[in-house]
């Protein structure tokens, strides 16, 4: 029967911190991708809020990106394009 490797204590702390320092760096740029997308979605929306910023808050998460004018153009085909879903297709990003 093989035997699993043993572990020092030492070994143990020391992946325990490359796991914790590893989950901090994924949840910081996870924040600052947020935080991008709250700052160009509030500009989008203007004083609109609610559906809005939920709207183009998702948008935004999954395109990277958010047009700057009304109408976006060629500035981000991925937010422009997004439909929603069922049989009418609508605009899903305002």
């Amino acid at each position: 029967m093989i035997k699993p490797p043993r572990y020092s204590r030492l070994q143990a702390a020391m992946l325990l911190l490359l796991v914790l320092v590893a989950s901090a760096s994924w949840l910081q740029a996870c924040d600052a991708a947020s935080g991008f997308c709250a700052g160009k979605c509030s500009v989008r929306c203007g004083g609109a809020r609610g559906a809005c910023m939920r709207s183009c808050g998702l948008c935004c998460e999954e395109c990277n990106c958010v047009p700057t004018g009304a109408h976006g153009g060629n500035e981000c085909p991925c937010y422009r394009d997004m439909l929603t879903a069922g049989p009418r297709k609508r605009p899903k990003c305002p």
